[in-house]
């Protein structure tokens, strides 16, 4: 952790705003090292910014945000603004030698996602970390260490899904996020993203796919009266990864009852590891030899979990996945190894879901 204080700027303060908040004011009190410098929140209009500001515990505000990338006193700038605005606001924090920490989709299109690997890459002495909070689950790490080290065998299948319902009332009225220019994809950027990141981290590359996607409500209620849905309220894909082992994929936005279902399961060649991001606090392990599965609750045997609390089956939670994620950008700032996804991993995410996204069935090699 570093030894001296960072000066962090916040622009955005929607839900993905307040949970940067919470973790730059909590990630020293957990981990240690010095506490960061919560220089100036930005959003608009100012009013709302200084609002924002007194009740995250920023110094300043200000409804400006190419002038905060700028600011002298800032070392690092979250961005949790729309979809739209990630790779501007990146680009510009990267010109002007701040690291940053940007929240997923990483950018609207692949272009632009390549665009902003590439212009990391040539800033290598700043940090890029993406915001896959569920990355740092300690059930999910656990799992990962399992397969690593070969507890289940060879891994030979993957099935995986992340449904909500958030868009499932075909009442609910229009917005950007259903726009290519405003939200760049649907389901796929705003869940599967996070699907393939677990994916990718447990089986590694994918080499092939094939994917279809449907829009389900083709037009929604809006002020200037209805408007169509551009991007996808679901997708589903069969995948071929590097290992020659094979995976299923499924993303919905109007799956009616879901709430955050990020559920996976790995089989291998000696057992079979299951999670469900909805029951975060636990894995389901099968053994070759077994009569089933093993329930195997978190605790300060799994990483990171102890940071928090001494005693096992006292739950994690969300915010506590995002306090983890800042403590892995100060980590790579102050020198050690970057546990990212940094841009150059992002890309290969973006990659991902926009082949799905233009696959229409056919095979997609990667």
């Amino acid at each position: 952790m570093p030894a001296t204080s960072l000066g962090v700027a916040l622009i955005g303060t929607g839900f993905m705003g307040k949970c940067h908040a919470m973790a730059w004011r909590n990630v020293a009190t957990v981990f240690g090292g010095a506490h960061p410098r919560l220089e100036v929140l930005c959003d608009t209009p100012l009013d709302k910014a200084e609002a924002f500001a007194a009740q995250f515990g920023f110094a300043r505000a200000s409804a400006d945000w190419q002038a905060v990338v700028r600011d002298p006193s800032v070392d690092v700038v979250s961005i949790t603004a729309p979809n739209g605005l990630h790779r501007p606001m990146a680009e510009a924090a990267l010109a002007a030698g701040k690291h940053v920490w940007l929240e997923k989709p990483m950018a609207l299109t692949l272009e632009d996602a390549k665009a902003m690997a590439a212009l990391a890459s040539e800033h290598p002495e700043q940090v890029t970390i993406l915001g896959y909070n569920y990355l740092r689950s300690p059930a999910f790490q656990a799992a990962r260490d399992m397969i690593a080290k070969g507890e289940i065998g060879t891994p030979r299948a993957f099935r995986g899904v992340y449904d909500e319902d958030y868009c499932a009332d075909p009442d609910l009225p229009w917005t950007w996020r259903m726009t290519h220019e405003g939200g760049g994809l649907g389901a796929l950027g705003d869940l599967g993203c996070h699907l393939v990141s677990h994916m990718t981290a447990l089986m590694g590359p994918v080499t092939e796919l094939s994917a279809i996607t449907h829009i389900a409500i083709p037009e929604r209620a809006s002020a200037e009266g209805p408007k169509a849905v551009e991007n996808e309220d679901s997708a589903m894909a069969l995948l071929k990864f590097a290992s020659g082992a094979q995976g299923s994929f499924a993303t919905s936005r109007v799956a009616r009852g879901r709430k955050c279902r990020l559920q996976w399961e790995v089989h291998g060649s000696e057992g079979t590891i299951v999670f469900d991001q909805e029951n975060m606090n636990e894995l389901w392990v099968h053994r070759n030899g077994e009569a089933g599965f093993t329930r195997h609750l978190t605790g300060p045997a799994q990483p990171d979990f102890t940071q928090f609390c001494p005693a096992p089956g006292h739950n994690f939670g969300f915010n506590e996945q995002k306090i983890i994620e800042a403590r892995d950008l100060l980590v790579a700032i102050a020198g050690g190894a970057n546990a990212g996804p940094d841009f150059a991993a992002g890309l290969e995410i973006e990659r991902i879901i926009h082949a799905m996204a233009a696959s229409g069935g056919a095979v997609v090699k990667l």
